[in-house]
């Protein structure tokens, strides 16, 4: 990719949160009318022969998109005070166990992955699967979440993502984790630091140094909790 494409993927990283985003900003209302198919024409625009200007392939946005997150992270200032720290969270266990698990997700320690079932205000089931690590870098919202003024919930750019009313489906890639979809097992977690793999399945085991707690939220309709230690020093 010549100085024009790097441009291009530069402009496109820091534009689109996924890469399945830049992809549906390429397709037309026209292209959705003769193809009659969303995912058909995401991988024409991914293949090159729908969209505009230079292909922009998938492992490119991905590795872009990760070494813009580290550049703004080593211009970020020292840390600072836990989000959590001094809050009384009341009778509420679910941010309490979110507030034990902020310092660890922070330094490096642990990457733990939330798993969130709940109703929107619609009345729609949503489920997903959040990098706590990953929304604590980037969601400006957190702060607000321990403080119980806005609720944590799965969104479409986390690594999974389920309406089940609409039957809408996403999964994406974080900074800490792949998603990956077995035949026989189902959804898994790899973990890019260590590349041990997170399985999620109840009846199944979780992997190397990883454990699945489960609480009881009135705010939540499912809550698990899945650790996993990168043991790598603070």
């Amino acid at each position: 990719m010549g100085e024009q494409g790097n441009s291009a993927l530069d402009h496109v990283a820091s534009e689109f949160a996924t890469y399945e985003e830049f992809l549906d900003s390429q397709i037309s209302p026209l292209d959705l009318y003769y193809l009659e198919d969303e995912e058909l024409a995401r991988q024409l625009v991914e293949l090159g022969y729908r969209g505009r200007g230079e292909v922009v392939k998938r492992e490119e946005f991905e590795a872009k998109k990760r070494a813009i997150e580290e550049a703004q992270l080593s211009k970020k200032a020292p840390p600072k005070e836990l989000l959590s720290e001094g809050l009384d969270f009341g009778d509420n266990i679910f941010l309490e166990e979110l507030a034990k698990r902020e310092e660890p997700n922070r330094d490096g320690r642990m990457t733990t992955i939330i798993f969130l079932r709940y109703r929107n205000n619609r009345g729609q089931e949503i489920s997903g699967y959040i990098d706590y690590a990953h929304r604590l870098k980037v969601d400006s919202k957190c702060e607000q979440y321990f403080k119980g003024e806005k609720l944590l919930v799965p969104k479409p750019n986390d690594l999974s993502y389920y309406n089940w009313d609409s039957q809408v489906s996403k999964s994406t890639t974080t900074a800490n984790y792949d998603v990956i979809t077995d035949k026989y097992a189902g959804m898994l977690f790899k973990n890019k630091k260590d590349r041990k793999i997170i399985n999620v399945d109840p009846k199944a085991e979780t992997g190397d140094n990883t454990t699945r707690t489960t609480i009881y939220s009135d705010l939540y309709e499912q809550v698990v909790f899945y650790d996993h230690e990168t043991r790598r020093k603070a």
